[in-house]
């Protein structure tokens, strides 16, 4: 067992959010534990009060706060979890909070933190990014006295997300291995910290977005580094730079961490969601999401993952189907040129296209004489190994294509 360097009281956090959040459920999930030949959990954080276990971390902060502190008042930036769960303890404290979101964030989750502080807090828009947002945010902190809650860099935030692995082994003392999402490292280090010191044989593995790896680089630099660039589809684990204090407890307590493609995030939100009824966002379904790359290691394992949130917006299902049927190598798009003669696009669905193939967009992307400019074509197969058939017929057709999949960029264009 490493030697951990820090002190995490979360049994002082278990008690002080005992009557505040939702024991959420440590479930068995049948058709996990069938895939992968052994015992599968799933910690329930999507059905907790605001729907994320990030309302642990906001509470615990803001309760330990002293009677002066609170009086000021406190301010959160964020335009996800952590925004409601701070939301709903400011009402549940009586105490007066600020929330500094991005102007581009949703009308959906303006309004669920609304709904959740109701007349405790006051929603101010301001910057285009994220980091404008949080700036603004600290400014007006300093300028007026108040407390700022951070999102996962805190003791006191760690401790409290540390309350879902203490609620976990009331449960279920025999755990092999514990699949948790990565952000900004809040929930690893204080779930970590509590595995390593009541449970230490459990293995304790991070997942994070292929796109935001920014635990894996700081534990590759000995440090947290920022990110220049970041895919933000998984925006509940989306960050680009871990915590220092996060950091330094990860290090010690995480006993690997696996890079989860987002195209397979969306195929285990759909799976999840399909097969058992559970809603996951993005960064809920990211520990479910880790299990195939730990398939051989777990098999005959008791295993726990925990799907951390359900904060998912319906707008975005369309893309998420999209995602996945990419990245399963079920959904192609291709700018095509068809030939200008009679009959080349009844050709190309009778000799080109395979018996299982469908058309399930088709554009023209001239405004005028659109039959002689190019043609978006998407097309959705029902095997991978169709793809390979589809692209010798367009080859020995002659056909003029070109793929737009290999192209990330244009990706966002398509749907």
């Amino acid at each position: 067992m490493k030697t951990m360097s820090y002190s995490i009281d979360f049994t002082a956090a278990s008690d002080r959010l005992r009557e505040v959040v939702v024991k959420t459920p440590l479930t068995y999930n049948h058709s996990l534990s069938r895939k992968y030949d052994c015992d599968v959990y799933l910690k329930r954080e999507d059905l907790q009060i605001v729907r994320s276990y990030k309302l642990r971390g906001a509470y615990n902060m803001m309760s330990s706060l002293d009677p002066i502190q609170l009086s000021k008042g406190v301010v959160c930036a964020s335009a996800g979890n952590h925004a409601q769960g701070f939301a709903y303890s400011c009402k549940k404290l009586g105490i007066r909070g600020v929330v500094f979101m991005p102007v581009i964030t949703p009308n959906q989750k303006i309004t669920q933190t609304k709904m959740f502080g109701a007349d405790a807090i006051e929603v101010i828009l301001t910057g285009d990014t994220f980091d404008d947002c949080a700036m603004a945010a600290k400014a007006y902190t300093a300028a007026n006295g108040m407390t700022f809650i951070p999102p996962f860099d805190d003791v006191k935030i760690i401790e409290g997300q540390s309350t879902v692995a203490v609620e976990i082994l009331e449960e279920q003392s025999n755990i092999d291995y514990l699949f948790v999402p990565i952000g900004g490292g809040g929930l690893s280090a204080g779930a970590g910290s509590v595995f390593k010191t009541m449970s230490p044989h459990t293995k304790i593995i991070g997942a994070e977005p292929e796109g935001a790896p920014s635990m894996t680089a700081a534990l590759k630099a000995g440090k947290p580094i920022e990110l220049e660039t970041i895919e933000r589809f998984v925006d509940g684990a989306a960050v680009k730079k871990v915590g220092e204090l996060t950091f330094a407890i990860c290090k010690d307590v995480l006993d690997d961490v696996c890079l989860v493609p987002e195209g397979k995030i969306c195929s285990c939100i759909l799976k999840l969601y399909n097969e058992d009824a559970i809603v996951a966002e993005p960064a809920g379904a990211l520990s479910v999401a880790a299990l195939d790359d730990y398939a051989e290691q777990i098999k005959g394992k008791v295993v726990v993952c925990v799907v951390s949130g359900s904060n998912n917006d319906i707008d975005r299902m369309q893309e998420i189907k999209e995602r996945s049927l990419q990245y399963e190598g079920l959904k192609h798009y291709f700018l095509i040129r068809f030939a200008q003669r009679p009959g080349a696009l009844k050709q190309f669905v009778n000799d080109v296209l395979g018996p299982n193939d469908d058309i399930t967009r088709f554009e023209y992307m001239q405004k005028h004489n659109k039959e002689t400019g190019p043609a978006l074509v998407g097309i959705e197969l029902k095997s991978r190994k169709d793809y390979q058939l589809l692209v010798d017929n367009l080859i020995a057709h002659q056909i003029n294509y070109t793929e737009l999949n290999k192209n990330d960029n244009l990706f966002g264009y398509l749907v």
